[in-house]
């Protein structure tokens, strides 16, 4: 015979939170149950903070506790509210619930190649196994369709157990979403910054995203309306910051790697990328030309404490993949695709993730 604190909490297992599908014991919403003699306490956390929805909340769990242990016993049901979305596990979300890890790709200002790592990440990921998303958050430079050789696809719309949500787009095993599949190549996206921000709210949640290990966002460069909106909004696990040596573009990865460390923001900088750390041309492969600078991104990192994912060179290659649509990572046994696959190996380490 089950005892009465596991009766309470077969009981609480009835209970489904209604924006989050499932029950509030397998989310981990239940703590603190004591029982004492006749009366039942506890503490439940309800996703949506609104003082009927918490009402709603505490009236079926005190059904539930009586229907198993009866109608005499006297029920405490305290419920308090989550923790802000980003600040969720996983389960605990309501926008992508299914997603081990969400990651920011960003760069203090543009030019920087933070598109070219973005894609190479995921390619390079799900070259490995993992079930790896993909949203091109670029609003105004989308470049992803190109990258992965999608320009011409358009997502479909599919209805799961009456649900109508859109389907991204895969290519080389990444499920990828970019406003660049709404608009026409030579059509300039002239959108302010809430129209913006609410466009990428709907490639987050209005998407069947389905499970996946990694999910990677391409930010805009810069510091803007898009970032803030999406730290409020995106449970987000981590950010990368890519730059070159150069230091104009120190200057504003220093930016970049200070807005993710805001008190307001707190997203965890998972590393720094060098890209284009040097040249060296194909006819002389051991040479090495440090034309944006040398160890510049390497001596930030120390500077900031934080990770350096890799060290990308500059090679004509790597250009050239992104232009025709299959990332340089999967050009098996190149430098390039070496420097990409060591950075690729610091960042799992860095996640601790497991296929």
């Amino acid at each position: 015979m089950p005892n009465k604190h596991e009766l309470v909490l077969e009981a609480l297992s009835h209970v489904v939170e209604p924006e989050l599908k499932k029950d509030i014991v397998t989310l981990g919403l239940v703590s603190n149950v004591k029982v004492e003699g006749n009366t039942i306490s506890f503490e439940v956390k309800a996703s949506n903070p609104a003082m009927h929805y918490r009402k709603r909340l505490e009236e079926a769990c005190i059904h539930q506790v009586r229907r198993f242990l009866g109608e005499d016993v006297a029920v405490l049901a305290e419920i308090g509210s989550l923790p802000t979305n980003a600040e969720r596990s996983a389960e605990q979300r309501k926008i992508l619930p299914k997603v081990k890890k969400v990651i920011a790709v960003a760069s203090g200002k543009g030019g920087v190649g933070k598109s070219t790592i973005c894609a190479n990440l995921a390619a390079g990921l799900a070259a490995r196994g993992y079930k790896v998303g993909l949203v091109d958050a670029d609003i105004y430079g989308p470049s992803m369709p190109l990258m992965f050789d999608a320009v011409n696809e358009k997502p479909t719309v599919e209805t799961r157990d009456g649900d109508n949500r859109m389907v991204p787009i895969e290519s080389y095993g990444v499920k990828m979403l970019s406003i660049g599949f709404f608009a026409e190549a030579n059509q300039a996206i002239v959108w302010r910054g809430p129209m913006a921000s609410k466009a990428l709210s709907q490639m987050f949640t209005d998407v069947h995203w389905d499970e996946l290990d990694f999910m990677f966002i391409d930010l805009p460069p810069g510091t803007g309306d898009v970032h803030l909106s999406l730290v409020q909004q995106i449970p987000l696990d981590g950010a990368i910051i890519v730059s070159t040596p150069q230091e104009v573009a120190l200057a504003d990865a220093r930016k970049g790697i200070g807005m993710f460390q805001l008190d307001s923001i707190k997203v965890r900088v998972l590393g720094l990328v060098e890209n284009m750390s040097w040249f060296t041309p194909a006819e002389l492969p051991e040479n090495k030309y440090y034309i944006f600078g040398q160890d510049g991104a390497k001596k930030l990192a120390e500077e900031m404490n934080v990770s350096l994912l890799g060290q990308i060179p500059l090679v004509q290659s790597i250009r050239e993949a992104g232009d025709v649509g299959r990332p340089a990572v999967l050009q098996e046994h190149t430098p390039q695709a070496q420097a990409l696959n060591e950075m690729i190996d610091n960042l799992l380490r860095t996640t601790s993730i497991d296929a």
